[in-house]
């Protein structure tokens, strides 16, 4: 075995091989693949090798694209075969409300470029000729999609792997990870030590233990998964297309003349939480026939022919599940060099993982913005073993339930909730939660008597109409926002101003109480992080992200900073609690609960004052994300309830209401603020985003700034456009397909509603000659193909008026 290596991948499953098969490819030759057991031995050997392409995002379903064109031309290329069929796939509708689902996938796959056809029962009984036509509305069949051999696959990926110069040790299990200064040493195992500057975790439903080794925490959970194996029955062909349906909780493949048949039932169940034995290789579970036997009668429901089919034998296996049911991918932030790739569906996903994280790990990033499979986007409360198992667990069983729009996890809740809460509860709030925290979505006491008809399409599942009435509170007397959930930091020392100069766009070399919206960007420009920095002092700065990007963006941030201990960085978002408040009667009723001169000459915008509030010592800050005047207000988390009880009490009489997050959505978008993940991602620089006011690239020099340089001089061939849309009462929400003379120019990064501005609106990124004001395009709405135009921004108040009053 090896002393020394480039990387060391733990694990010999689907995922593991194909990290090892294109690090070599890539031209790294010293690599080293453990495995504790035998290759495949872990989840792989007993997976059902079902291949479907289109997921929620169009990157996780590039990623899967291209496992399939590898899977395709493996068999040449290795001499081995790994059985891949490209028999298609059909998902089923068994109710008009599945089938509405469909249509909006198929809307997805189109603005994706993946084909996918609508069809009949008559055409889906054409093509999976055993099944029944019972309650069958329709169905969406991807000729692409299909089936491969688990374990075939994996040899054919260990073998070029092996070729190219990469060592694969079977039976020789991890013991330790040697980790110093933050960094990655050395890997341990029973037969010896390999000094390397990277270990990849590939250990699927060992992730847990291996992440324990270094202090990370990867929240995978091994979920007990059965499926049944008939004999040969008449009728079934080789070519058989894949077939889900989900109303059934069921899915369907050809097995040698047979089938099988697996699915998700509602009361799944975990395993080895407290350890997984240490001879767990090529092993399944017993069989669990009472709990599998409603799944079976609903497969029989489909195919009748399985009433009388015989069965060779039912599995038993575990599968890893993460804790929102995405793949699990990236260096971890805790410790530079230590990689991870995990999650389901692994045979599917395996081609794609195994190339943007040999991306990842050569090049520093993925081709890929991958940010819905990256591993930061889970917090330190994942690390609780039980919470992340319930939330693994609630994936597993919503598998194939329909999905609304903006659904919300409902285990494990409530975890953490801000100081204002129960307040919240008694107005009635409706909670939604991010990054652990409990957030009102909207309050059920603004719901008027005689509410207006709510909206059409697939958003009408999850809509109040106190979604308007909170929206209009803002814009015509003030609202009263919880914002506790935003992630915060400071970062401090004699190094701090040029250590964020160099990672942000902006100039931050300000006098001290100024408030500054920035980017921080990669080496290409992209944008990793976007926030806002305040300056507290000469060396002292605050810095607010959102909720959700505090792991990401405090990661980013500490990565980059010098090792002399010039800088220190501290999060403080569990100690400081956020109320904002905004409006055109913000300032009255602020000034009625503070003493202090909040005049706009004395406190302007986009500035910062300690205030006083209540008697309470308040860190104001004069900013808006949603277009109007106000503050907003950081407390100290156990003064957090006096503060927003004043405010509440010298609100109410001046027409305050609480409003919850889905109207900040729509007002923002009528403010053409940009939301990052959507609007802006790695992959889009800040000229392109329309936020090239924030580039200071003629006064300082920043990361990312020679990449700007370049795109300034050459000129843009994109930018981020606002559309409007001709039907005010379609709602795209992200994802849609946006359409010239017929043809997919672009997709929806976010849109909505704009109650103000009363037009339904959508951001898309544009080949520039689409992007002038005036040219009329399409947009493709809930199976409707509506006229949008491309209009100046933002809707609202375009000369920023309101905010600087």
């Amino acid at each position: 075995m090896r002393t020394e290596a480039q990387a060391v991948i733990i694990g010999g499953g689907v995922a593991g091989c194909s990290i090892a098969y294109h690090l070599t490819l890539m031209g790294w030759r010293e690599i080293v693949l453990l495995e504790k057991g035998q290759l495949t031995g872990g989840a792989t050997f007993h997976a059902a090798g079902l291949i479907g392409q289109l997921r929620g995002s169009h990157n996780l379903t590039r990623m899967i694209m291209y496992s399939v064109e590898l899977y395709a031309r493996l068999r040449e290329e290795t001499g081995l075969d790994p059985d891949w069929r490209g028999v298609g796939s059909l998902r089923l509708a068994g109710s008009p409300r599945r089938m509405e689902e469909l249509r909006r996938q198929a809307a997805l796959a189109k603005a994706y470029g993946l084909e996918l056809e609508l069809i009949g029962p008559r055409e889906a009984v054409r093509l999976f000729p055993i099944m029944s036509e019972r309650d069958l509305v329709g169905a969406a069949y991807i000729p692409g999609d299909g089936r491969i051999d688990p374990s075939g696959l994996t040899y054919a990926l260990a073998h070029a792997a092996r070729s190219r110069g990469c060592e694969i040790q079977t039976q020789t299990p991890v013991t330790d990870i040697v980790v110093r200064d933050g960094r990655v040493q050395a890997v341990v195992t029973d037969r010896g030590t390999i000094r390397t500057p990277v270990a990849v975790c590939a250990a699927g439903i060992w992730s847990w233990q291996i992440g324990r080794m270094v202090g990370v925490t990867i929240p995978i959970t091994p979920v007990e998964h059965q499926y049944l194996v008939t004999v040969p029955f008449e009728g079934v062909p080789r070519d058989l297309p894949v077939m889900r349906d989900p109303d059934l909780l069921v899915y369907f493949r050809e097995e040698v003349g047979g089938l099988v048949v697996g699915g998700y039932e509602r009361t799944p169940v975990s395993w080895g939480l407290d350890g997984i034995p240490p001879d767990f290789n090529l092993r399944l579970l017993p069989p669990n026939w009472e709990r599998f036997e409603p799944l079976a009668r609903n497969a029989a429901v489909r195919i009748p022919e399985l009433n009388r089919a015989g069965i060779r034998k039912l599995i038993n296996g575990p599968d890893g599940f993460t804790a929102d049911g995405e793949f699990l991918l990236g260096e971890a932030p805790d410790v530079r060099g230590f990689f991870v790739a995990g999650g389901s569906p692994g045979i599917a996903t395996g081609g794609g993982v195994g190339k943007v994280l040999a991306e990842w790990i050569i090049e520093g990033r993925p081709s890929l913005d991958l940010w819905r499979a990256d591993v930061r986007r889970f917090g330190v409360h994942f690390g609780d073993r039980a919470y992340s198992a319930a939330r693994a667990l609630e994936v597993y069983s919503r598998n194939y339930t329909v999905h609304y729009p903006l659904e919300e996890f409902e285990s494990a809740r409530p975890l953490r909730v801000s100081p204002p809460y129960s307040r919240l509860q008694s107005l009635g709030a409706v909670f939604g939660e991010k990054g652990g925290w409990e957030r009102p979505n909207w309050f059920a006491s603004n719901e008027r008597e005689d509410p207006p008809a709510g909206p059409e399409g697939w958003i009408r599942h999850n809509w109040s109409p106190a979604i308007a009435v909170e929206h209009a509170a803002a814009r015509e007397a003030a609202g009263l926002f919880d914002f506790t959930s935003f992630s915060k930091c400071e970062v401090e020392g004699r190094g701090a101003l040029g250590a964020l100069q160099w990672l942000t766009d902006n100039d931050l070399d300000k006098p001290v109480g100024a408030v500054t919206y920035t980017q921080m960007l990669n080496a290409q420009g992209g944008i990793e992080c976007d926030l806002t920095v305040t300056r507290l002092g000469p060396e002292r700065f605050f810095v607010v992200t959102g909720s959700a990007f505090g792991v990401h963006d405090l990661d980013w941030i500490r990565r980059h900073l010098p090792t002399d201990g010039s800088v220190a960085l501290r999060e403080v978002t569990a100690a400081l609690g956020c109320v904002g408040l905004w409006g055109p009667r913000a300032r009255e009723i602020l000034q009625e609960v503070s003493d202090d001169d909040l005049s706009n000459g004395t406190f302007p915008y986009m500035t910062y004052r300690a205030i006083t509030v209540a008697g309470v010592a308040v860190r104001a800050l004069r900013v808006t994300y949603v277009g109007e005047l106000g503050w907003e207000l950081y407390v100290p988390f156990d003064a957090g309830l006096r503060v927003w009880d004043a405010l509440w009490e010298a609100g109410r009489p001046r027409g305050l209401r609480a409003v919850g997050y889905r109207a900040v959505d729509s007002l923002r978008l009528e403010k053409g603020y940009r939301y990052w993940s959507a609007d802006i991602t790695p992959e889009y620089t800040p000229y392109e985003a329309g936020l090239g006011f924030c580039v200071k690239i003629d006064r300082k020099d920043f990361q990312g700034r020679e990449a700007l340089l370049r795109q300034r001089a050459e000129g843009l061939t994109r930018k981020l456009c606002c559309l409007v849309l001709a039907d005010p009462a379609a709602h795209p929400l992200g994802n849609e397909p946006v359409l010239a003379d017929g043809r997919v120019v672009s997709r929806v990064t976010s849109g909505g509603y704009g109650f103000t501005v009363r037009e339904s609106i959508a951001y898309a990124y544009l080949p520039v000659p689409l992007g002038e004001a005036g040219t009329v395009l399409a947009v493709e709405v809930d199976g409707r193909v509506l006229a949008a135009t491309v209009q100046r921004e933002p809707r609202f108040d375009p000369t920023n008026s309101r905010i600087r009053s």
